[in-house]
């Protein structure tokens, strides 16, 4: 890790750099000059046309920047000082000299540019040995050991320089994608997924219209024996078909709800355009807009698990006090609690020996927790099981984080890193605390009288 003093040794082995260097005054403003112009001109082509131009007005020395195609990978003139280029040859990496940092040629002098080593793997192109192209600068008559080593640190910089607006231009253009693919998803797949709508509707007009025949068959009279036995017959499959169709059907619409929710709020534009979670608040229920939704989802697997859900004391009745979030984001934070509770769920002996296995979730109110007047609302997923090691609970919501005995289960510990981000921006902490018989996890929001939206 830096720390100060790291950064203030570094300092002083410059200070003794740049005292060894004995840089002239020329040289120094031509460092400082071509530092000033770097941060100034945003257009690539602007900062080539820089690197050039700094030799020809500072020492009258043309120059020429080689720089890799990034299809090829070769090597190609990119800009010159001189309104008539007469360059005969173009370096290469085995031309020689670079273990050195230069070498010459036809009386120009060689330096190769290198980028940032910590960060060689991210350029758009490979780059052999750290190499992201040649200044040559000519016409230089006398060898002279100062002139080589300020143009080799004149060349270091003109790499680091570049190595940054690679990567900017490779961070705009990477954003650009993602902004057009998050038009496309919009296009393609969020707008389109309401049509599920029309069908789940027609499938319910479907069944209403089974429902209607079976009670019109159950009240036909005067049946004979025989036909009233078909016709039993007959009623016994329709009400099984159709309550079949009826529980599938539900089950299709509360999945098509959630992920619907997922899609719109995960692929949000403002998302994107800024860069960061952003919030669309509104005034629903905890329990039956946020919270039950999600246990539904994971009720099958918790009851495979032999998980059971306790909510006696969870603090959340069905007339709920309204709470003002961004419905989406709120319902993936208990999604991804509930799904961390299934994996790390674990029997536990009670004090009166039972063997208990189970979840269970609520909420609290906590006065001031905001600061005077300020007041929090506390929601909890508790799940039993053995605690977190000690040492590991304050890194529990970082990115990457999963506990070593679900190493084996998938996974990418990315869930509670963001449930943290959610939470946060509505101004809300996370935490994690081991209780008696197990572990819970809990954000604490701001009381709803207190939330701002967007």
């Amino acid at each position: 890790m830096t720390t100060l003093k790291n950064i203030l040794d570094r300092i002083e082995e410059k200070k003794s750099d740049y005292e060894r260097y004995d840089f002239s005054q020329v040289e120094y403003c031509a460092i400082m000059t071509f530092f000033d112009l770097a941060q100034e001109f945003d257009d690539i082509e602007h900062y080539y046309h820089l690197c050039v131009a700094i030799p020809k007005s500072f020492f009258n020395l043309n120059a020429r920047f080689y720089i890799k195609d990034f299809q090829s990978g070769t090597l190609k003139v990119i800009r010159s000082s001189n309104a008539i280029d007469d360059s005969s040859h173009i370096p290469s990496f085995d031309d020689g000299g670079l273990s050195a940092g230069y070498y010459y040629m036809n009386g120009s002098l060689i330096l190769p540019v290198r980028g940032k080593t910590s960060l060689v793997d991210q350029l758009p192109f490979p780059a052999q040995d750290n190499v992201l192209g040649f200044l040559e600068v000519y016409p230089v008559e006398n060898r002279n050991e100062h002139t080589e080593l300020f143009f080799e640190k004149y060349a270091n910089r003109i790499g680091f320089n570049l190595h940054n607006k690679f990567l900017a231009e490779k961070n705009i253009e990477h954003l650009r994608f993602i902004r057009t693919l998050v038009a496309d998803i919009e296009h393609n797949v969020i707008v389109p997924n309401i049509i599920y709508k029309l069908f789940l509707r027609r499938l319910r007009g479907k069944i209403t219209k089974n429902r209607e025949i079976e009670n019109l068959l159950s009240q036909e009279s005067n049946k004979t024996p025989a036909v009233e036995t078909a016709i039993d017959s007959l009623l016994k499959e329709m009400n099984e078909v159709n309550t079949g169709l009826t529980e599938e059907l539900e089950n299709i619409e509360k999945h098509y709800k959630n992920m619907s929710l997922f899609l719109e709020t995960l692929f949000r534009r403002d998302h994107f355009d800024l860069g960061k979670l952003t919030l669309r608040t509104k005034a629903c229920h905890m329990k039956r807009d946020v919270v039950q939704p999600q246990l539904e989802r994971y009720m099958e697997q918790f009851q495979k698990s032999g998980i059971a859900i306790d909510d006696r004391l969870s603090g959340i009745p069905d007339e709920d006090i309204i709470g003002v979030v961004d419905i989406g984001l709120i319902a993936q934070v208990y999604a991804n609690f509930f799904s961390n509770a299934l994996k790390y769920t674990r029997e536990i002996i009670t004090e009166t020996g039972q063997h208990k296995k189970y979840i269970s979730y609520g909420r609290e109110f906590i006065r001031d927790f905001f600061g005077p007047g300020k007041h929090g609302i506390k929601y909890n997923v508790f799940s039993t099981g053995p605690h977190i090691p000690a040492h590991e609970q304050g890194i529990v919501y970082e990115e990457g984080y999963r506990a070593k005995d679900a190493l084996n289960k998938p996974g990418t510990g990315h869930g509670l890193a963001f449930v943290k981000n959610a939470v946060e921006i509505h101004g809300g902490i996370v935490g994690y605390e081991p209780t008696q018989y197990g572990n819970n996890f809990y954000f604490i929001i701001p009381d709803s009288d207190e939330v701002k939206t967007n």
